[in-house]
Parts: structure tokens; C-alpha cells; sequence
């Protein structure tokens, strides 16, 4: 067992020593917020006790052919961001984390892995920056890549600690963090509805895609559906607040209980214009922040079928409001779903940088107000939210295809690529038109694109 310690604090406040691989592995879930399966996880480490820093995330990629690139990519981005925001690290942990396969057992799970965690090391070495640390974590139980002895790192792996019998475990009880499951769990509350739902909230979006996108494409008619799709939100969110207090278990159930598909139908459309959707940012903090984190949530669960690339928007503000709220684990697994829906949505990848880089999202927030009040001054929507408030677009970490996007002058003014024709879909020939409704509802958002690009 390699033998190092990790401190977890500042030196205002009450430091946390964290000693050898089993500490190290039970800490993880408290650093992430999660339980982090499917992931390759890297934390930077600063100074001679191995002060914890920035951290990424990233779903090991099925392939290994992916590999060296992508550790590549991951030890650029780590050292890039920790530059940025405090210094260069020290030293890296790696953790890998991630079940058996079927007819697969942990310690098998563990030696695949092994080539990747060796191009993790040698890629973090490249950039003179040593790997102290790197742990597979499958099943229960973890092993040491950087340890050879036999002794205290068996082949079979050793069983981690019970959960809630550790240091870490206290420290975060007493000052109350909470691990709230893992990343497949979080990831589900915002995940498409069933089969058995998302046929009829998607005919919903057909319909309204057919009534709503050639009203947004008229220079007139815009502004009128963002006026009811904003005016609609807020009818949904005082429903949403005002309804009776339900378990934790069931409220996500009782949230999309309240909402009938034709309401959010209306609201997924209108958001697709970026002015529309930069105006339903403002609900970001105070009490119509928690009420709008819920509704996003119930919009991203509604858009099902061919319309899954539409939920770049209601995941996109569900991860401003957690990030907004400081709740950044959430920020976290919201926008990397948004990018996966979309990969070259400009307004996820500026927020999941800025909140990876551990900014301040007041700047942001202090734009946003500052739009409000233009508005409402009646001076119109103001010039946007400058690239500044939500940090500049450098290769966001744990994203290898976002490192070459460079970001607009506004978020407002992102010019996205031209997309494929959207494929018939089964059973789309029974419902007239439902082709052509989800290409005018595509075909909006590049119109929002050129419309707010000539207003720039």
C-alpha cells in the first residue's frame, strides 16, 4: 500500500487526513456528491499534504481504441483548469469506477481496465504531474494500480469500508453533506418517460410543433409565443409550488402528475428559442428557483421519441438553477446530459466549464439581473449575456469533443451546425404531418440562431 496522505480543507477550517487507498476510495462519493459508476473520475491534488482541488468526471468510453485519446484529453483539461483557478497541481488521483459486465467477475472488470489506467498515468506524467493514486473501484471492492505488493493489495481486491463507519463518513455527517445515490439514479430523474407515456406526450409535441414553430419563425409571432410559453411556465410552477407536500420517493411521480402533455409540449417548443430560454434563466435563485428546477426536470422527462435533442434546453436551465442554488453535483449531471442530447449546445458547455472550473456563477446571475432590468425599463432585451459571466469556452473537461469549439461573442449569437433530416420514426406515418412538425420545430432553433445573431 502506497503510503501518502490526502487532506481535505482549508486552513480556516478543520482539515480532514486521509489515509492510503481504502480512505481514498470511501472518500470519493463525499467529493462527488454521488456514487460515480461508469466513470472515470481524476482529482487534482495541491501542495505537500495533497490538498484536494478540481476535480472531472467522465463515462469510461465502451471502446478501447478511445483510450489514449482520451486520457490525453482528461490530464489536459484537469492541469489546464486547476491553472486557472488556483495552480498547477502536485500530484492526481484516478479512480476507476464501474461494475462487472455480464458473466464478468470484479477482479476481471479491474484487469481490463488496467491499460486504461495506465494511459491515464503515463498521459498525467507527459505533463509532468505524477499519478500518486490510481484505484479501480467494481463491486464492492477496490484495487490499487500503483501498489504491487501482494499483502495489503491482494489480487482479489479488498471489500470497502460499511457505509457510514469511516472518518470521511463523520466529517460529512457533521457538516452535512449528503451522497444522494449514484450516477445512474440522479441521471433517471431526468430521463425520458416510459414507452407506455411518451406516445402520447409525443403527439403532443407533434401538435404543437405544427402550431407553435411557423408563429416562432414570423418576426411578429415570436415575441407572442415567448410571451405565452413564459406566461404558461409561470402558471406551471405556482401549480407545481402550491401542490401538497409528498415523500421524496414519490415527488418527481406527483411533479409530472401535475403537468398534462399539451402544457408541456407548449413550453419544450417555446424554449427552443434562445431568447425564450435566456429569460426563463432569470428564475434562478429565491423561491421561484426551486419551483422552476422542478419543472425543468418535468420537461426534460417529456421529451421522448425524436425529440430527445429538445432537451438540451430544460436540462441545460435545470443544471443553471443547481448550479445557481450550490448545488453543483447536480449542475454536473444535468449539463453532461444536455451535451449528450446536444452536443453543440453553446449555453451547456460555457456553464458545465464555469461550473467544473469552480467560478462563481453570481457573475452570471448578476447579468441576468442586469437583462431584467433593462427590460423592464423598457429598453428591450439588452445586448445579452456576454461569454465573460459564464466563463470562456476552453476544452471542458471530461467533454474531448468540446475542445475545439470556440465560443461566440454572446451566447445568444451561437451559430450550431445544420443537422441530418430527422429519419421516420415507427408509427409516424398514422399521424399526418408529424414529420414535417418535428423538422419546422429543428428548424426554429437555427432560425433563433440567425435571429439572434443579426441582433448582435
Amino acid at each position: 500500500m502506497n503510503n501518502h496522505h490526502e487532506s481535505i480543507g482549508s486552513p480556516d477550517t478543520q482539515q480532514i487526513t486521509l489515509r492510503g487507498p481504502a480512505e481514498l476510495a470511501d472518500a470519493l462519493p463525499y467529493l462527488m456528491g454521488f456514487h460515480p459508476n461508469d466513470s472515470v473520475v481524476m482529482v487534482a491534488l495541491h501542495g505537500g499534504r495533497g490538498r484536494f482541488g478540481g476535480r472531472l468526471r467522465l463515462g469510461i468510453p465502451g471502446a478501447p481504441e478511445e483510450w489514449a485519446p482520451v486520457s490525453d484529453q482528461l490530464a489536459q483539461c484537469l492541469i489546464a483548469g486547476s491553472e486557472q483557478r488556483e495552480s498547477r497541481p502536485d500530484a492526481v488521483v484516478v479512480f476507476l469506477c464501474q461494475d462487472p459486465a455480464e458473466g464478468e467477475s470484479a477482479s476481471q472488470t479491474m484487469e481490463r481496465l488496467r491499460p486504461f489506467a495506465q494511459l491515464l498515468r503515463t498521459a498525467c506524467g507527459a505533463l509532468d504531474v505524477p499519478v500518486l493514486e490510481a484505484l479501480c473501484i467494481s463491486d464492492g471492492r477496490y484495487w490499487s494500480y500503483c501498489c504491487p505488493d501482494a499483502r495489503c493489495c491482494p489480487v482479489e481486491g479488498n471489500p470497502l469500508a460499511l457505509p457510514g463507519t469511516t472518518v470521511m463518513a463523520a466529517a460529512a455527517a457533521y457538516a452535512g453533506i449528503q451522497v444522494r445515490g449514484t450516477l445512474r439514479d440522479m441521471e433517471a430523474r431526468l430521463a425520458p418517460e416510459e414507452p407506455a407515456a411518451a406516445n402520447e406526450q409525443e403527439r403532443a409535441l407533434d401538435s404543437a410543433g405544427a402550431a407553435l414553430v411557423s408563429r416562432i419563425l414570423d418576426v411578429d409571432g415570436r415575441g407572442e409565443v415567448s410571451s405565452e410559453t413564459l406566461s404558461l411556465a409561470r402558471v406551471l410552477m405556482e401549480r407545481l409550488g402550491s401542490a401538497p407536500a409528498v415523500r421524496a420517493a414519490d415527488a418527481d411521480a406527483a411533479d409530472d402528475a401535475l403537468i398534462n402533455p399539451d402544457e408541456a409540449a407548449a413550453v419544450i417548443l417555446g424554449l427552443q428559442d434562445r431568447q425564450t430560454r435566456d429569460r426563463a434563466a432569470e428564475w434562478m435563485e429565491g423561491p421561484e428557483a426551486k419551483t422552476a428546477l422542478r419543472l425543468w426536470r418535468v420537461l426534460a422527462r417529456r421529451c421522448v421519441g425524436p425529440y430527445v435533442e429538445h432537451s438540451a434546453a430544460p436540462l441545460t436551465l435545470a443544471g443553471w438553477v443547481s448550479w445557481s442554488t450550490g448545488d453543483e453535483s447536480a449542475a454536473r449531471v444535468a449539463l453532461g446530459l444536455a451535451l449528450r442530447a446536444d452536443p453543440h449546445y453553446t449555453f451547456a458547455q460555457l456553464l458545465h466549464q464555469a461550473c467544473n472550473q469552480g467560478l462563481d456563477p453570481e457573475t452570471l446571475r448578476r447579468c441576468l439581473r442586469g437583462e431584467r432590468d433593462v427590460r423592464e425599463a423598457g429598453e428591450g432585451y439588452g445586448t445579452g449575456i456576454p461569454e465573460h459571466a459564464a466563463g470562456r469556452q476552453e476544452p471542458a473537461a471530461g467533454r474531448p469533443e468540446a475542445a475545439s469549439n470556440k465560443p461566440p461573442a454572446r451566447l445568444r449569437a451561437a451559430r450550431r451546425p445544420r443537422r441530418a433530416p430527422v429519419r421516420p420514426v415507427r408509427g409516424e406515418a398514422s399521424r399526418p404531418g408529424a414529420g414535417a412538425a418535428r423538422r419546422r420545430a429543428r428548424e426554429t432553433r437555427r432560425s433563433g440562431d440567425r435571429s439572434a445573431e443579426s441582433r448582435s
